[in-house]
């Protein structure tokens, strides 16, 4: 304890001072200046690290065809809705619209551009134009005593093509059928550079109305939507829940697009470097040789930002409705699932959709991946972890289907099968097997049979189109034009007839009584 001195008296000062260094304070600015000079330089290297990258981005890959950059001015919108009110209109719209595809893109296809595999080029094997019905379009299967009907909605990139089977099925068994073509798909690449959430919206809603006109008031209209279709149908029944539209009698919903990728949200980003000369290629996530004659291989930003503004849509309703407990009087739901989905993500449909549904007649059906012994080695260490957490949950509002190997020592497969709020399960051999070379489905596999002439791997082969199912090359990467996933990504569903089968329950269920 020191003694001070003030005014001729004493104090004590209890805690002694250390005399700070004069230099103390000015190192301690400099050092911060230092930092901060060192974060605002690293702030920059980054920067232009990544301007470099987006330039390097901008430039590589294939240039975009005029089938990526001319926009068709026939295309259905939101805007239009007033005047567009019935199928009828829909189509007779849409065939201006391919006539303007064939004056304006297909008529201007130059010596360059034609080649056997391009889709854009007449007489290709992957002209639209090579099979007996080009199943880009709207098409619509009226039996002669329908008992209901049914609206297939196609994914995202995709065409009517990716519901025909299930489309035809139907149909044979009495309904009325409509392949609705959702704005953008279907002519070229370029409808993906302008479509919005809102013109689709508006094409379901026709389409729902316009059935119920030819149905009638009394008979049940289904609607079956392929991953971005499957959000779309569940967009319209949140819609119809509020009244004035149609509802839906039931919903059957294949690889549902309920949630994606975060990093989606890109694809709202405009920078606007797409409309200056020489930078066409910023609109664009993935320019690709267009070989598929039903499906665009190309990917656009907004194609990304539009499902991202549907599915946040969809689960922020979804969400709202079940603040004061479970949605009561959604209609039933039907959903097909690969426990493994690299699109989407898989888990979404139950935490923002089924587990907020109030316990009405909703199932999940789950491919397992191939759990084979031999297979397991040579997969990640548990490639399908949504199995297990769904047959392990409690109080589960929907019913549990799981299709799995039967043991681990065979290729042949059962069906365990949960009631709502049951974790007892039932076990059934349906008699069918994966086939030895497919260790999972996929998200683009489930809609399409093993025989299906354009994805299957049974097909018989046919000289006369592209048969993408049945490629098989091999060789050294980035060698092909086309990305590598269309050559071995599973692309049809050997389970296929039991997909079928449940379709027929779950309808039969729902049909009204004679």
């Amino acid at each position: 304890m020191r003694v001070l001195r003030e005014g001729g008296r004493s104090a004590y000062d209890p805690q002694p001072r250390p005399q700070q260094p004069r230099f103390a304070v000015p190192m301690l600015r400099k050092l911060t200046r230092l930092l901060v000079l060192g974060a605002r330089s690293a702030l920059f290297g980054l920067l232009l690290v990544a301007v470099v990258l987006y330039v390097r981005f901008l430039r590589g890959g294939p240039d975009p065809a005029p089938w990526h950059t001319t926009d068709l001015a026939s295309e259905f919108t939101a805007a239009r809705a007033d005047d567009v009110r019935s199928l009828e209109d829909y189509r007779r719209l849409e065939d201006r619209l391919y006539g303007e595809l064939q004056s304006r893109v297909l008529d201007q296809v130059g010596p360059r551009d034609r080649q056997p595999f391009n889709r854009y080029s007449a007489g290709s094997r992957s002209d639209p134009g090579a099979w007996p019905i080009n199943w880009n379009r709207t098409f619509e299967v009226v039996p002669a005593k329908a008992t209901g009907a049914v609206l297939l909605l196609h994914g995202l990139t995709d065409s009517p093509y990716s519901l025909r089977s299930i489309g035809g099925h139907l149909a044979g068994r009495g309904l009325h059928v409509v392949g609705l073509r959702l704005p953008g798909h279907g002519t070229a690449p370029s409808g993906l550079l302008s479509f919005t959430v809102e013109d689709m919206q508006a094409a379901v809603r026709l389409a729902m109305l316009d059935l119920r006109r030819q149905t009638g008031p009394g008979a049940p209209i289904y609607v079956v939507g392929y991953s971005n279709g499957a959000a779309l149908a569940v967009d319209y029944a949140l819609s119809a829940l509020r009244g004035g539209l149609p509802p839906p009698a039931g919903l059957v919903l294949i690889s549902p697009a309920i949630g994606i990728s975060g990093l989606a949200v890109l694809g709202r980003v405009r920078t606007g470097l797409s409309a200056l000369p020489g930078f066409g290629r910023a609109a664009w996530q993935q320019v690709t040789a267009e070989v598929d004659p039903f499906k665009y291989s190309s990917f656009s930003w907004n194609a990304a930002g539009q499902t991202q503004r549907l599915t946040s849509m969809t689960a922020r309703r979804v969400a709202e409705l079940a603040e004061d407990g479970p949605i009561d009087g959604f209609p039933p739901v039907l959903v097909f699932l690969s426990t493994v989905d690299s699109t989407v993500r898989a888990e979404a449909v139950v935490d923002a959709l089924l587990e907020h549904l109030a316990p009405q007649g909703h199932e999940l059906v789950l491919f397992d991946v191939n759990r084979l012994a031999a297979a397991q080695p040579l997969l990640v260490e548990d490639p399908g972890p949504l199995t297990q957490r769904l047959l392990a949950m409690p109080g589960r509002p929907f019913a549990l289907s799981v299709i799995t190997n039967a043991t681990p020592r065979t290729l042949q497969v059962k069906e365990l099968r949960a009631e709502p709020g049951s974790g007892r399960q039932t076990a059934q051999l349906l008699g069918r097997a994966w086939p030895k070379s497919v260790f999972s489905l996929s998200h683009v596999a489930l809609p399409f049979p093993p025989d299906d002439p354009l994805y299957g791997y049974e097909t018989r082969p046919d000289s006369s189109h592209v048969q993408l199912g049945r490629i098989e090359a091999r060789g050294e990467n980035g060698v092909l034009a086309i990305p590598g996933w269309m050559l071995t990504r599973q692309r049809s569903n050997p389970f296929h007839a039991y997909l079928l089968e449940r379709i027929d329950e779950f309808v039969a269920a729902g049909a009204p009584q004679p």
